[in-house]
């Protein structure tokens, strides 16, 4: 497939991509500084319980894909700590379909292949835009594939706030990994701000639209759609099962009109934002949530285990 966007957005050369993409950021503050909530602001949606019936009410596309879950070790860990976690999640039973896929901070990929039981696919949590070369610090996708590393986290909201990665620049990147055989967990989600303004959706167009400007409709069967707001990510704050079934259905309703209704069907949306094993149970029953991205929680092998079986709820 051809890794060209739209005319709008230039196209990125492999040997020597542009730059333009990224943006200057104030570094670590850039992304929390829309995470701390007001006191007096309610994430609830109004007029909902909580109740399994009255979720039944909230509008629903209902996927058809696998359940799929994906553990974020995120820059965490050392030698002594992944080696128990790497046992707890060998011991740990998988009895639910589902399909499960550790993010490893790149170091230490090749120790974990070794001795991660192969129920779980291994994923890098970033790749480079194009081919490889002179980019220090980067990895390519076809060093990602040439050690047999299936899938990569691209457009996460860390790397977005900290990095500056633009909403194109992840497009191409997202292209480009595709292009070369990588499966991929794409990364989108409104701030808190965002979120007060009324612009969740907003925001997820936007950043959806980037990445069907530069894929095909065939490509999408490579991609997980990764829905993380970002005032979840990290915060304990979560959003309910309304707020979540609400964007999860707008975001197949949005992927129906920009691309299929057949994609929107298949396409798997993962919820992300402080997932853990005491609330998967009633996320999971949601009727457009797909999977999760789990961050902190995927760090304890027994609490990430209970959340991948907690796709038996999916129905």
């Amino acid at each position: 497939m051809s890794i060209v966007c739209c005319a709008a957005t230039a196209a990125v050369p492999a040997a020597a991509p542009r730059f333009a993409g990224l943006r200057r950021v104030a570094g670590p503050a850039a992304l929390n500084r829309d995470v701390e909530q007001p006191s007096a602001v309610s994430l609830q949606v109004s007029g909902r319980s909580n109740s399994r019936a009255s979720r039944r009410c909230v509008a629903t596309m209902a996927g058809t894909g696998r359940f799929v879950v994906g553990g974020n070790w995120k820059c965490n860990g050392n030698t002594a700590s992944i080696q128990k976690l790497v046992q707890d999640l060998n011991a740990g039973e998988i009895t639910a379909d589902v399909e499960v896929i550790c993010a490893l901070p790149m170091i230490y990929l090749p120790r974990v292949q070794s001795t991660l039981d192969r129920k779980y696919q291994l994923s890098a949590q970033n790749c480079w835009v194009g081919e490889g070369g002179a980019f220090t610090g980067e990895v390519a996708a076809e060093m990602l594939m040439d050690n047999n590393i299936p899938w990569v986290i691209l457009g996460h909201s860390e790397r977005r706030a900290l990095i500056g990665e633009s909403d194109e620049f992840i497009g191409k990147k997202v292209a480009y990994a595709i292009s070369k055989g990588l499966s991929v967990m794409a990364c989108i989600g409104e701030t808190l701000e965002e979120r007060e303004r009324g612009d969740t959706m907003n925001v997820c167009r936007r950043q959806l639209q980037a990445i069907v400007n530069c894929i095909s409709p065939a490509d999408w069967a490579k991609v997980v759609i990764a829905y993380e707001p970002v005032w979840a990510i990290g915060t304990g704050k979560v959003a309910t099962p309304e707020q979540a079934q609400e964007t999860h259905a707008g975001i197949r309703q949005y992927m129906a009109e920009a691309v299929s209704p057949a994609v929107a069907s298949a396409v798997r949306i993962q919820y992300g934002g402080s997932v853990n094993a005491g609330n998967c149970e009633e996320l999971a029953r949601c009727e457009d949530i797909d999977g999760f991205l789990v961050g902190g929680a995927s760090l304890d092998g027994a609490a990430f285990v209970t959340i991948c079986n907690s796709a038996r709820f999916n129905n």
